[in-house]
């Protein structure tokens, strides 16, 4: 048995409430059960609940055993002194308050329906492949499934853009410098993130902006703040940023902090070597003012494709990298990454933007961008894929990532509503 199995019995109230009555055998009637509490103190706020014939306000405690109150030190803790029940799977001892008042305690062993218990153990104890609902997965309705998605792609796009906000944070609220940043680690992918990210703080976008009309001119600062520009080469292009970038050195007083060795190439395939990635960025980036307001302000989702799948310079229509050409031509990004790019940039800046105007809309934007997506194909959005649901749009594979990583894999079947179905045998 754990506390999660009490906590859903509590919150649904999934037990027997005839003639309820406290370990002290005074009766009790649940006026309002109260607000689940996810931070520190009693599990319950807010509860009204009426022992004899008082009626108290204040907090609610669950522990598998009562005991448990001392086990955790609550009767030290002057956040549980308003606590006017001990909600239990078993009472094995008296509770009292630190000044020796007794805490009312509701005993719940012999009020559960046995059958819940046994589909909750059974449930939790699965030893599926993928996930702990799979043998019962198929019997859950379809509008259970998606609506349970539905709501983890808020969540995701929540959690995520808790990151955007951590950058915001380190750019003093510029929005600006945020997008630019967000925009170049999303470029890194998972391999060479932190060299985007690093490239990002060490090569301001206000600098970038001041000579936008010229995208050798971008091209020399992100290459040579990259470290790419270092050793010598024989390679007129090359040598023509390099040129340009001794003069901004000098101009600007920059410092790079990257290294050839801080990129890594090893098991990329040629279209994602971090060159033509910096190649591709700089004709983004080109006679641009502002990032950060053509995400924000422009919802068509064709506009953003255009722009940022536009080709890069001639000079990587031809190479993957500096002095090395290839027979075939390249493009902008490819239409995956583009995807990849609105899911994990442009959807999450939204909603953090909308966060701190405490406008809703930007979040409905961003779930409208997301329905307007391919949905992605990977080893997790599979896993529910082969147990028959599918996904209609990127919005439902991002509800499946977190579903998976927040919810299965931890076993949290009692804060899903899929696993609630399978608990009611709904």
């Amino acid at each position: 048995m754990q506390e999660a199995f009490l906590h859903y019995v509590w919150k649904h109230q999934y037990f027997d409430k005839s003639a309820l009555k406290t370990a002290d055998d005074e009766t009790i009637s649940i006026l309002t059960t109260g607000f689940h509490n996810s931070d520190a103190g009693p599990d319950f706020r807010e509860s009204r609940i009426k022992i004899g014939n008082i009626e108290w306000s204040g907090s609610v405690e669950l522990h598998i055993t009562s005991s448990s109150w001392y086990d955790h030190q609550h009767q030290m803790d002057p956040a549980y002194e308003d606590v006017i029940l001990h909600v239990v799977w078993q009472h094995d001892k008296e509770i009292q308050r630190k000044d020796g008042t007794v805490i009312p305690t509701l005993e719940l062993k012999s009020r559960v329906d046995l059958n819940l218990v046994s589909r909750y153990k059974s449930l939790i104890n699965s030893s599926g492949v993928s996930i702990p609902c799979e043998g019962s997965f198929a019997q859950i309705d379809a509008i259970t499934k998606y609506s349970m998605l539905d709501k983890l792609l808020v969540e995701r796009l929540k959690q995520k853009s808790e990151e955007v906000l951590k950058i915001l944070n380190s750019t003093h609220g510029d929005w600006e410098e945020t997008a630019y940043c967000y925009l170049l680690l999303a470029f890194g992918l998972k391999v060479n993130k932190e060299a985007f990210e690093s490239l990002a703080r060490s090569l301001a976008f206000k600098l970038i902006k001041k000579h936008n009309q010229d995208t050798k001119d971008i091209e020399a600062l992100l290459f040579g703040m990259a470290g790419f520009l270092d050793e010598p080469m024989n390679d007129h292009y090359f040598n023509e940023l390099k040129v340009k970038f001794k003069f901004f050195t000098a101009k600007y007083d920059l410092k790079p902090h990257l290294i050839v060795a801080s990129w890594k190439f090893l098991r990329l395939r040629p279209a994602s070597f971090p060159t033509l990635r910096l190649g591709q960025l700089a004709a983004i980036l080109a006679n641009k003012q502002s990032i950060f307001q053509e995400f924000i302000n422009n919802p068509d989702i064709k506009y953003l494709e255009k722009w940022l799948r536009i080709s890069p310079g001639r000079y990587w229509h031809k190479h993957y990298h500096f002095g090395k050409e290839t027979k075939s031509k390249n493009g902008g990004i490819g239409k995956s990454t583009f995807d990849l790019v609105a899911i994990n940039t442009i959807a999450p800046l939204l909603v953090a933007y909308g966060q701190t105007v405490d406008d809703y809309k930007y979040t409905e934007r961003a779930v409208t961008l997301l329905e307007e997506l391919k949905s992605e194909n990977n080893k997790l959005t599979r896993i529910y894929q082969e147990l028959g649901l599918k996904p209609k749009s990127a919005a439902d594979s991002q509800g499946m990532i977190h579903l998976y990583n927040n919810y299965c894999s931890e076993r949290k079947c009692l804060s899903c509503s899929i696993g609630n179905s399978i608990l009611a045998g709904t």
